[in-house]
This record gives structure tokens, C-alpha cells and sequence, in this order.
């Protein structure tokens, strides 16, 4: 790609932070992703003890006004935060290759995992073995509950916006969408007015004044145009062949409004996709969705890659006109497509105008107020999950019906409702061919 069509896809840096190549910091970006595990915590910090502390890539100040503009995006934000750093040291370039590498090494796991589980879930050993996952995820499911919670809840408001968001999930069953639409215009209002009741920091005294907008709008809109038309194109082309009934374009269309609602990490959204996946698409079973939950977590880079999981059994279960190896495979292709281009979209959109977040305090407001409603959406997915590990299930993620204030809607089992599941044809190199 030459540098006048890099250029015109996104600004490039103004300064860059380290004298070497983007050959020479290829092996440190491949030991990163190789080496994040731990959920988002923990590869915030191994990226701060390797680019800031080991190799001083980056400094301490600049580092952590990266990582709260990326919180304030949809998406993983350690995903994000690398991308952003790989694009501030070697412009575009160095951005793919920092946020590419993050994500590949876990997809490529995820994968082979999602292969294994859709041909050999149902034999004994391996059932048995997910049997412990289960149990597993909800512990860290839990523990992130409780983590998060000591962060966040530090002041009575935030105490009620986490609660109001679990009654509105649990209870009421709004969407997952609206809860975070409604907890990010709180924050702002409360940034605006009382910004003491969110524990805001104020901007710093010394802080240099913020870049000019002059230019970076332009651009920045350029930026939005070209990287929107690559994450809607293999939409388009799905919708020109196969049609908008067909389970990749429902895959695609799904995920790209997931994609865009991600706020406060994986965990916060995993109850809203579970809801879709299993009973709006009846892509899988409840208790499959936990087990994707548990593979995820076993392998490096971001949680959020559970949806190529997803993605993978729905086109696997419905694969017409493909063999189901072939439709499971363009199944997490297209996940994979449609939920990180546009974490590459928002960093490369919005990177310029990083400085301008220390100056902006009711945009502040939106992301505190959002991280604080993460406790509730976190609260409901701990006992949605809890419900389905063990001898019962509730009939939807939430217990509890706003028009019928009765008892939980919970059945014994051992057999959840069927998904979309033929059985699958065996690995031969006839079935690696389309129909």
C-alpha cells in the first residue's frame, strides 16, 4: 500500500515514540498477543510493563490518556489500546499490524476449539470436560462482578445507576442497548451539573491546550467513509449472493450492532448476546453459550472473541449451500470481520483527537457513568449463567417479567431446548467442498 492511499485513510501520527522499524517491533507485538491472557486487566498491564517500562515506547502520561480514550469506544479496549499505539509509532502500518496481532493468535485457538466442539461436543470425555468449564466461567464470572464493583462503586449515584441497570435487565427486561444509551445520557447530565457525584477527575492544571480542530475533522471523516465501506463489504457481497435470509448475512448484521454497543468490555454484553444467540436466532444452547464462554477465556487476546465461536456453530448448524465446514468457517470469518473492523475504524477515526479528551469533562461523564452500569449488566449475566450451570434454567436471560410479577420462570432439565443442530458429516475431503 503506497503512502498517499495509507494517508488518505487515516492521519498519521504527527510524532512518533520510538527510533526502530515496524520489522523490529513485529516480534514484540507477536509476543504481546501470544501472551495476553488474563482478560483486559491483565493485558493493559503486560502491554504497560513491555511498551512502557521494558522498551519505553511510549510514555507513562501518554499511555494512560490512550487507555481512557479507549474506554470511552465500543470494543475491547486492550485491543484497542495496542492499535493505538502500534498507529502512534508507525501511523496506519504500524496500527494493523499491532491490533491484527492481538486478535489472531486467539482466533486461530478459537477456532480450532469451535471445529473440535461442534464434531465431538456430545462424546463422553469431552462433555465431561465442559462440565468443569461450566463451573469455571461462572467463578470468573463472579470474580470480574466483584472487581469491577470495588472500582467502581465509590459514590451513592453510582450505586443506584448499577442498580437501576440490573432491575431494568433482570426485571424488566429492557434491552441491553437502551441500558447503556440511558446510563451514558446520565453521565453526561451529571458531568454537566454535578460532577462531584461521579468522582470525576478534573482536567489537569499543567495540561497543554488541546490540538486544533482545524484539519481534523476533515479527515477524520474521510477515515469514518473508507473504513465503514471495509466493514460493510463483505455484508454487501453476502447480501448480493446468498440474500438477507441467509444465516451469514443474519451472522454479519447481528454482530455489526454488537459491535457498536460494546461498551464496558465482553462480560457486559455477553447476556444480550446470549439472548439473541439462543433464543431469538436459536443459533445454540444456553449451555453451549457457557461453554464458549469457557474456551474464550482459556485462550489469549480479547473475551469478545467468543462471538467468533458464535459465529461459527450458527453457519456450521445451517449451512446451505456450503458443506458445514466451509459455512462454519465463512461463519467466523465474517464474525471476526464485522466485529473488529470497526475497532480499527474508531482508533484510526478518533486517535487525532486523543489530547482533546483531557479538556472535555462531560464526555468524561458518558464512560464513568457506563462502567458503573457494567456492575448491573455483570450482576444479571452472573445469575443468568448461574441459573443454566446448574439444575435449573430460566425461560429468558432475566427471571422475572414486568407484566406478570410472578415467580421465576424456571424448569428442571436435563436437556436444554434443541438448537439449530444437524447432525455433522464427517472430515473428508469431499465435505471441504461446496455442495
Amino acid at each position: 500500500m503506497s503512502d498517499v492511499v495509507v494517508d488518505a485513510i487515516v492521519p498519521e501520527p504527527a510524532v512518533v515514540f520510538a527510533p526502530l522499524t515496524l520489522r523490529q517491533a513485529f516480534p514484540v507485538w507477536l509476543r504481546i498477543a501470544c501472551l495476553s491472557f488474563g482478560g483486559p486487566a491483565g493485558q493493559i498491564a503486560l502491554m504497560h510493563r513491555v511498551l512502557v517500562d521494558e522498551k519505553g515506547w511510549i510514555e507513562e502520561d501518554a499511555y494512560l490518556r490512550a487507555l481512557n480514550f479507549c474506554t470511552l469506544l465500543p470494543g475491547p479496549e486492550a485491543q484497542q489500546l495496542a492499535t493505538y499505539v502500534g498507529w502512534k509509532m508507525h501511523g496506519v502500518r504500524g496500527g494493523l499490524v499491532a491490533g491484527g496481532l492481538f486478535i489472531l493468535p486467539g482466533a486461530l485457538v478459537i477456532l480450532v476449539l469451535s471445529l473440535l466442539y461442534a464434531y465431538a461436543a456430545d462424546l463422553g470425555p469431552v462433555a465431561a470436560a465442559f462440565l468443569g468449564v461450566k463451573g469455571a466461567v461462572l467463578a470468573i464470572v463472579v470474580e470480574a462482578l466483584l472487581r469491577v464493583s470495588r472500582r467502581a462503586l465509590n459514590a451513592p449515584v453510582k450505586w443506584l445507576i448499577a442498580g437501576a441497570a440490573f432491575l431494568g435487565l433482570f426485571v424488566l427486561g429492557l434491552p441491553f442497548p437502551l441500558i447503556i444509551a440511558a446510563a451514558a445520557l446520565a453521565g453526561t447530565l451529571l458531568a454537566a451539573r454535578r460532577p462531584e457525584a461521579l468522582r470525576l477527575k478534573p482536567p489537569l492544571a499543567d495540561a497543554a491546550s488541546p490540538p486544533s480542530l482545524k484539519g481534523l475533522a476533515v479527515r477524520a471523516g474521510r477515515t469514518v467513509l473508507v473504513w465503514a465501506a471495509i466493514w460493510a463489504a463483505p455484508m454487501l457481497l453476502i447480501l448480493l449472493t446468498l440474500g438477507p435470509h441467509h444465516v451469514l448475512f443474519e451472522i454479519g448484521a447481528f454482530f455489526s450492532k454488537l459491535a457498536m454497543v460494546t461498551f464496558g468490555g465482553a462480560y457486559a454484553v455477553l447476556s444480550y448476546m446470549a439472548q439473541e444467540a439462543v433464543q431469538t436466532h436459536g443459533w445454540l444452547r444456553a449451555r453451549e453459550m457457557v461453554d464458549g464462554l469457557g474456551l474464550a477465556e482459556t485462550t489469549p487476546g480479547p473475551l469478545i472473541l467468543v462471538t467468533e465461536y458464535v459465529g461459527f456453530l450458527a453457519a456450521f448448524r445451517a449451512p446451505a449451500p456450503f458443506t458445514p465446514l466451509v459455512a462454519g468457517l465463512l461463519g467466523a470469518l465474517v464474525t471476526l470481520w464485522v466485529t473488529f473492523a470497526p475497532c480499527f475504524l474508531w482508533i484510526f477515526a478518533g486517535a487525532p483527537f486523543i489530547e482533546r479528551l483531557e479538556h472535555a469533562r462531560r464526555l468524561q461523564g458518558a464512560p464513568a457513568a457506563i462502567t458503573v452500569a457494567v456492575v448491573g449488566v455483570i450482576a444479571n449475566l452472573t445469575l443468568w449463567f448461574g441459573l443454566h450451570v446448574h439444575c435449573c434454567r430460566p425461560s429468558r436471560p432475566w427471571a422475572f417479567s414486568a407484566s406478570r410479577f410472578a415467580r421465576p420462570e424456571i424448569q428442571p432439565h436435563p436437556q436444554d431446548p434443541p438448537a439449530r443442530r444437524p447432525r455433522p458429516p464427517p472430515l473428508t475431503p469431499t465435505y471441504l467442498a461446496v455442495r
